[in-house]
């Protein structure tokens, strides 16, 4: 690890921390733990020998900790206790970077919809107080999600068999765009950004507009 010299509590967190993919493996397990497999797939572009020594970087830092399922056959990682400290910290800079996601995917930019179960409680709970029990489907791609608010705040989940108030349909500019306040929903249904179908009503609660 290397080190910055410094008794400064920010350089020695980016000394944990501030190493290319290390909080992009955070934001996988902040959703929850992961195979290596499934670190893989969530992580578009990082090579596998660079994945495993960034694993035993954190895991000798104490950030992650590998755990053994499946009767011990197989192993998952998981942030620890503290690792999982880094959530506030990584919702901040989601917030922060509300101005670049705005100018869109450049060419060639990869994404997963898992993202957003991240992605959109930071944006909406720093907007929406308070929201009503509505439930919204959010489909980007073939992974569609279901967008769960509540008085104590917002969680997304994998989509399933349970009642939705509506269903809002967007790429995911837009779908973050609505949720930072950026774009308002009545230009976004105007310019044909987005598709609802169900009660609007909850998709205007659970978004603020």
């Amino acid at each position: 690890m290397r080190s910055y010299g410094q008794y400064c509590g920010l350089a020695r967190s980016l000394e944990v921390v501030g190493d290319r993919w290390n909080l992009l493996i955070v934001r996988e397990l902040l959703v929850g733990p992961a195979r290596y497999r499934d670190l893989i797939a969530g992580l578009p572009g990082v090579a596998t020998n660079l994945l495993a020594d960034r694993l035993r970087d954190l895991e000798s830092a104490g950030v992650v900790e590998r755990r053994l399922t499946g009767a011990g056959s197989v192993v998952e990682y998981a942030l620890t206790p503290w690792g999982a400290e880094l959530r506030e910290p990584i919702e901040g800079l989601i917030r922060w970077s509300t101005p670049l996601m705005a100018r869109g995917p450049a060419d060639g930019d990869a994404f997963r919809p898992g993202w957003l179960a991240l992605a959109l409680p930071a944006l909406l709970d720093a907007r929406v107080t308070e929201p009503p029990p509505v439930a919204i489907g959010i489909e980007v791609g073939d992974s569609p999600l279901r967008l769960s608010a509540t008085p104590a705040g917002f969680a997304v989940t994998p989509k399933d068999g349970r009642p939705l108030d509506a269903t809002l349909r967007a790429e995911p500019a837009y779908i973050l765009g609505l949720a930072a306040g950026a774009i308002p929903l009545d230009d976004a249904r105007t310019l044909g950004l987005i598709a609802i179908e169900g009660d609007e009503t909850a998709v205007r609660a659970a978004f603020g507009h």
